[in-house]
C-alpha cells in the first residue's frame, strides 16, 4: 500500500456522515453539553463556594455539610444525619462522651475541642458506637474510630496546576495495593510518564475491610484506604503526578455500599430503597436530597480538596433516580473554577443524554466487547450480542460510538442504550482492557493468553490512534501475562460465602459445570490470589510491546490529539470478516469538505490479508509492511489528510 497522497474514497463510509448531517439541518446540535440546562443543588453549591473563597482567614470551613468541620475558633464541629435515632453522643477515644443536639429533620450536631487526629465514634441510643459515615480517615479500619483530619494540612507544590484538555487524556488504570499504596504508585509515575501517559486512573481508594480489595467493596467514601496510606499521602500523590505533568483521575462508588462495615441502617435506614435493589444490594435512595447532598459532596471534596482532575463514575446505569447525575455534574461545573479542566467519566448502559449536558465520556463497553469477540472468537455471556457480523458492529462502533443505540439486547434481554452519532468521538473512552473485563473471568486471564500478539498489537494500533480516548489497564503496556483476580480480605464467615459465591457464579458456564473445576478458581480472600495479581512484564515481548506503546502514543499526541475537539466519524464499513475501514472529521466541523483533517484508519483483525485502495493523505503509521493494494493481515494502518 503506498503512503502518497490520493483522492480516492472509499464508498460507502458517508452513513455517518450523512446522517450527522440531516441532524444538524434539523436543528440538533452535535456538540456536547447542548441538552436541556440542569440546575446545580444550591445547598452544595453554597458551601463549595464558602470553602473555595476562604474570604475570612479564620474560616476552616470544609465544603460537606456532614462529618467534620474545623473552625476559626479552634474548635470542630461534628455533624450526622440519624433521622431513626432520638438520641445521639460524640464518643472520643480519649473517654469524652458529648451529647448532640437533634433537629427536627435527623441531624445531630455539636462543637468539641479538639485536635486534628484526635479519634472518635458516634453512640446510638442502644449504645453501638459507630464509625463517622463522613470519616475522613480511619486508621483502624471500617470498624475502628474514624479521625479528625484538616483539610488543608498538605502543603501544595503544584498551585498553579490547572489540568489538560480532555483531547490530550491517554488514561492509565491502576489497583494502587498491587503497587504498594499511594508512595508506590509515585514511584512509577517517571515510568508513566516516560510512557507517554497523561492521566493516571486509580481504582477506587475508599476504605474498604482488610489489608486489599478491588475497592468496590467500599463503605466510607470519603476516607482513603489505611492501608494505602494517609489522606496527606493521597495528596502528596496528586501532586507529584501534576510534577510530571499527569492528569490524576479516582474511580468512584456511589451505586452500592459493600457488605461489610457499613453502619448506615442502624441509624438512617431511610439512606435506601426497599422497593429496589441492585446486584449489590439495596439500592441507595437518590430520592432525598441529603442522599444526594452526600454524595455531590464527595465528588467535590476529591476534586477540589485532593485535587484530581477528574472522577470515572462506576456503574451509573444502576443508580434508580438518574436526575443525580446532571444535578451533580452541573454543580461540579459550577463550583469548579472553570480554568481547570476538569473531566467527568461514566460507565453506563449507553446513556447519551448525560454526555449531552455537563459530563465529559463514557466507557464505551460496545468497543471493547466487540474487539474482544474478534480478537478470542469467544461468544457466551454477553459477548453473545457481538458474535454475530462483528466487523459491522466494530465499524459502527468506530463512526458512531457505541453498537447498541437502541437496540434489543440478547443478553439484557431488553434494549439497550441510545443514539450516539451526534456524540463527538472524544465522549467515549476506548479499552482493549480493563479490572472488570479482565478480572471477572474466572480466572483473570489478560488478552496476552487468549490471543495471537500480532492480533493483539493491531488492535492496540486502532486504540491508540482512533479519536476516541484510549484507556491503558497495568501490565498491558509490558505483555504481562500475569493474571489479575478478584481478591478481598475479608473475616472467615464472609470470606467462605463469597468464595463459594464467586465459584457458583461460574456453574453455568461449560468450563466450570464440574464442580472439580470450579475448585480451581482462585479463592478471593487467599494472600497467594492478591499477590499473583502483580503485574510482572513479559520476559520474551515485554520490551517490544512497551516501545510499540510508547510509538504510538507519541504519535497520537503529535498527529492526532490536537485536532481532536469535536470529532466525529464519516463514515466505516466491513472490508473483511475481521478487518474494518473508517474515517474521522477532526476539528468539529460536520462535511467532509468543510475544511477539515481527515483521518483514515483500516485495521484487520485476521490473518489473511483483505483488499484496501490506498486511502488519501500520509501515512501515520503500519505495523505491517504495505502493500498495494492490500491489507496485510493482522495490520493496523493509519493516514493523516491535512488538505480538506
Amino acid at each position: 500500500m503506498s503512503g502518497e497522497k490520493s483522492r480516492s474514497r472509499s464508498a460507502g463510509l458517508d452513513r455517518a456522515a450523512d446522517r450527522r448531517e440531516a441532524l444538524s439541518d434539523a436543528g440538533e446540535n452535535p456538540t456536547p453539553r447542548a441538552g436541556r440546562a440542569v440546575r446545580p443543588s444550591s445547598a452544595v453549591l453554597s458551601a463549595s463556594r464558602r470553602s473555595a473563597a476562604r474570604s475570612n482567614p479564620g474560616e476552616r470551613e470544609s465544603i460537606s455539610q456532614f462529618g467534620t468541620t474545623l473552625l476559626s475558633n479552634g474548635q470542630t464541629r461534628f455533624r450526622l444525619w440519624a433521622p431513626a435515632q432520638q438520641s445521639v453522643s460524640l464518643a472520643f477515644e480519649a473517654g469524652d462522651l458529648l451529647p448532640m443536639q437533634r433537629s427536627p429533620d435527623g441531624w445531630f450536631a455539636t462543637d468539641a475541642s479538639c485536635p486534628p487526629g484526635a479519634l472518635y465514634r458516634y453512640r446510638l441510643a442502644d449504645g453501638m458506637l459507630v464509625p463517622d459515615p463522613a470519616s475522613r480517615f480511619q486508621p483502624a479500619d471500617v470498624h475502628g474510630p474514624s479521625s479528625v483530619i484538616d483539610p488543608e494540612s498538605y502543603a501544595w507544590r503544584n498551585t498553579a496546576w490547572r489540568g489538560r484538555p480532555w483531547r490530550e487524556a491517554v488514561l492509565y488504570e491502576l489497583h494502587a495495593g498491587l503497587l504498594g499504596g499511594f508512595a508506590g504508585v509515585a514511584r512509577e509515575l517517571p515510568r508513566l510518564r516516560d510512557l507517554g501517559i497523561t492521566a493516571v486512573e486509580l481504582m477506587p481508594v475508599s476504605d474498604f475491610p482488610g489489608r486489599h480489595n478491588w475497592g468496590y467493596d467500599g463503605v466510607l467514601p470519603y476516607a482513603p484506604d489505611a492501608a494505602y496510606g494517609t489522606p496527606d499521602d493521597l495528596k502528596a500523590l496528586v501532586d507529584a503526578a501534576h510534577d510530571h505533568g499527569l492528569m490524576m483521575f479516582l474511580d468512584v462508588v456511589y451505586n452500592h455500599f459493600g457488605p461489610d462495615g457499613n453502619y448506615l441502617h442502624a441509624y438512617a435506614p431511610q439512606f435506601f430503597r426497599d422497593d429496589h435493589k441492585t446486584p449489590w444490594g439495596p439500592a441507595i435512595d437518590f430520592r432525598r436530597p441529603e442522599v444526594r447532598a452526600f454524595f455531590t459532596q464527595n465528588v467535590l471534596m476529591w476534586l477540589m480538596d485532593y485535587r484530581f482532575d477528574g472522577l470515572r463514575f462506576d456503574a451509573v446505569h444502576a443508580i434508580e433516580d438518574q436526575s443525580w447525575v446532571d444535578e451533580m455534574a452541573a454543580t461540579v461545573r459550577a463550583a469548579i473554577d472553570p480554568a481547570r479542566h476538569v473531566h467527568l467519566v461514566l460507565e453506563h448502559h449507553n446513556d447519551a443524554s448525560h454526555l449531552e449536558r455537563d459530563v465529559d465520556a463514557q466507557w464505551n463497553d460496545d468497543g471493547h466487547n466487540v474487539l474482544h469477540v474478534l480478537l478470542t472468537g469467544e461468544d457466551s455471556g454477553y459477548y453473545a450480542d457481538y458474535a454475530d457480523r462483528p466487523a459491522d458492529k466494530l465499524a459502527r462502533c468506530l463512526a458512531e460510538g457505541w453498537v447498541y443505540q437502541g437496540e434489543r439486547s440478547d443478553y439484557l434481554d431488553a434494549p439497550r442504550g441510545s443514539p450516539s452519532i451526534n456524540l463527538p468521538s472524544t465522549a467515549h473512552v476506548l479499552f482493549l482492557q480493563n479490572h472488570d473485563q479482565i478480572g471477572n473471568r474466572a480466572l483473570g486471564e489478560r488478552l496476552t493468553v487468549l490471543t495471537e500478539p500480532k492480533a493483539l498489537e493491531a488492535a492496540i494500533a486502532l486504540l491508540l490512534l482512533s479519536p476516541q480516548i484510549p484507556l491503558l489497564f497495568m501490565g498491558e503496556e509490558t505483555a504481562s501475562r500475569s493474571p489479575f483476580l478478584f481478591f478481598t480480605d475479608h473475616g472467615p464467615e464472609l470470606a467462605a460465602a463469597v468464595r463459594e459465591g464467586r465459584r457458583n457464579e461460574f456453574a453455568r458456564f461449560a468450563d466450570f459445570a464440574d464442580p472439580a473445576k470450579r475448585a480451581r478458581i482462585p479463592d478471593p480472600n487467599a494472600p497467594t490470589t492478591f499477590q499473583a495479581s502483580l503485574p510482572l512484564p513479559d520476559p520474551e515481548q515485554g520490551t517490544a510491546r512497551r516501545e510499540l506503546y510508547r510509538t504510538l502514543i507519541a504519535l497520537r499526541l503529535r498527529e492526532i490529539a490536537p485536532h481532536l475537539d469535536g470529532a466525529h466519524g464519516l463514515g466505516a464499513r466491513a472490508i473483511g470478516p475481521k478487518a474494518v475501514l473508517a474515517q474521522w472529521a477532526l476539528g468539529g466541523r460536520l462535511s467532509r469538505d468543510a475544511g477539515n483533517v481527515v483521518l483514515t484508519i483500516a485495521t484487520n483483525l485476521d490473518a489473511a490479508p483483505v483488499p484496501l485502495e490506498p486511502p488519501a493523505g500520509r501515512l501515520l503509521f503500519a505495523n505491517a509492511a504495505p502493500q498495494p493494494g492490500i491489507l496485510p493481515g493482522h495490520c493496523t494502518v493509519a493516514f493523516l489528510d491535512p488538505s480538506r
